[in-house]
């Protein structure tokens, strides 16, 4: 029976740039970082105490010419939850950190704020509904 998730991986263009935005920019943690000889290199990120490792694959993604112009990075759309999405949409925005929107987006699914990393894959920070009111 599967048990848990445990990676996912993440296209990105250049390894070294990708681990300095996830890490510095984000806040991430480098979890894994080795080459075997004839494979490629191996490198995870994550968030500070999550169990699933984002890896970093170096290559290029090739959308399906079927997909539709908006399934922009193949489809592939990360989502993190957050407690606090204010705060830390001002933490990474103080970081260099541009959003689609200038602030969170209010939804009946709770507070999200769009953004991609340096090869455009598609992320969001997300704090799950009700919004609490913004204080004044």
């Amino acid at each position: 029976m599967i048990e848990k998730l445990t990676h996912v991986p993440i296209v990105v263009s250049d390894q070294d740039r990708a681990l300095k935005f996830y890490t510095e920019v984000l806040g991430f943690e480098k979890r894994a970082d080795y080459q075997n000889p004839g494979n490629p290199r191996w490198l995870t990120v994550a968030p500070k105490g999550v169990d699933v490792e984002m890896i970093l694959f170096q290559g290029k993604y090739q959308l399906d010419p079927r997909a539709p112009a908006e399934a922009g990075s193949g489809g592939n759309h990360w989502v993190f939850k957050t407690n606090d999405l204010r705060k830390d949409f001002e933490t990474l925005k103080a970081r260099g950190l541009k959003f689609k929107d200038p602030a969170p987006v209010e939804a009946n699914y709770g507070l999200a704020a769009y953004f991609t990393d340096p090869d455009g894959n598609h992320l969001t920070l997300l704090q799950p509904g009700p919004v609490s009111p913004r204080k004044a």
